[in-house]
């Protein structure tokens, strides 16, 4: 999924290669903008905040995108076009005097007046990279519930906007607190602090790397590492799934050892038959152990 830093490098790419450009065609693939025509219009902008992304164009209208799971804009050369298996993906064609942008999967596309951002921004706590960010707000209104779990706190965008499940897991791990600690047993100001500050490293550098080692398999602490020992104790580190219809119940991954505190139980920790979650190219251990549901291993 798509964090706060990714969308605001894909804000600067777009930026250089688009702002100035004139729309010489638009095609919107989305049912409400199907008739919506863009042409003749210059773009101004590409800006993030958390999570979206606004394009401005000159006659002071925003197009309005959010990621979400795995939306993407892609851009081509003048003259190029996307492959035709991509066909089914695209949700909106920027043709402009230069290259040609394509929103890709994308589960937000909509069109508003740049006066009226606020309508679709309104809600958001501070962007954790915007330059008007306010580290009082945001650790004010984690504060407002002090029973919530931390991770579930950092997820909120209505608490900070930009944080996602990788850079809330970290921080939780590097932070040495179970992700379902209350947020008033945690020193949120130093949380807030340390995530703000990898995602401002992830700004130049290639990749999310909370490890500081950039080789393959090396670049996170627990995040994926669902069976992998704690590179810290040698602990397996532990999984739970998303949990349907909360949305801030995300797959969680922890140290039980390094993160004391509360977690759920192997009966509380949802499964998806047949898939092998919570673990990436770093995975190891036998399907008999995660079916198991042995403590510290992940099920399914």
């Amino acid at each position: 999924m798509p964090e706060g830093d990714s969308v605001w490098k894909a804000a600067r790419r777009l930026r250089e290669q688009l702002v100035g450009r004139s729309v010489v065609a638009s095609d919107f693939r989305v049912p409400q903008h199907a008739t919506a025509d863009l042409s003749g219009q210059t773009v101004t902008a590409f800006d993030s905040y958390g999570k979206h992304m606004l394009t401005r164009f000159s006659e002071g209208v925003t197009l309005h995108t959010h990621f979400e799971m795995d939306g993407a804009w892609q851009v081509v050369g003048p003259g190029k076009a996307l492959p035709k298996d991509l066909d089914d993906d695209v949700r909106l064609v920027l043709r402009t005097d230069g290259p040609t942008a394509y929103a890709l999967r994308m589960p937000v596309v909509e069109l508003v007046r740049t006066a009226d951002e606020h309508r679709v921004l309104g809600h958001l706590g501070p962007d954790v990279l915007g330059p008007g960010w306010d580290e009082d707000e945001a650790v004010r209104r984690l504060s407002a519930d002090p029973d919530r779990p931390v991770v579930e706190a950092l997820l909120d965008q209505r608490n900070l906007a930009g944080i996602g499940n990788l850079w809330a897991v970290e921080t939780c791990y590097l932070r040495g607190v179970s992700p379902w600690t209350p947020v008033r047993a945690v020193d949120l100001r130093a949380a807030v602090r340390l995530a703000r500050r990898m995602m401002r490293h992830s700004l130049e550098h290639p990749g999310q790397v909370t490890t500081g080692d950039t080789r393959r398999g090396m670049t996170h602490w627990v995040y994926g590492r669902a069976e992998r020992p704690c590179r810290r104790c040698a602990t397996p580190v532990a999984f739970r799934d998303s949990v349907t219809g909360q949305p801030y119940a995300r797959e969680t991954w922890w140290c039980p050892h390094c993160q004391p505190g509360p977690f759920p139980t192997l009966e509380q920790r949802p499964t998806r038959p047949g898939l092998r979650r919570g673990v990436n190219e770093e995975s190891f251990g036998s399907r008999t152990r995660r079916t198991a549901g042995r403590p510290g291993y992940a099920r399914g």
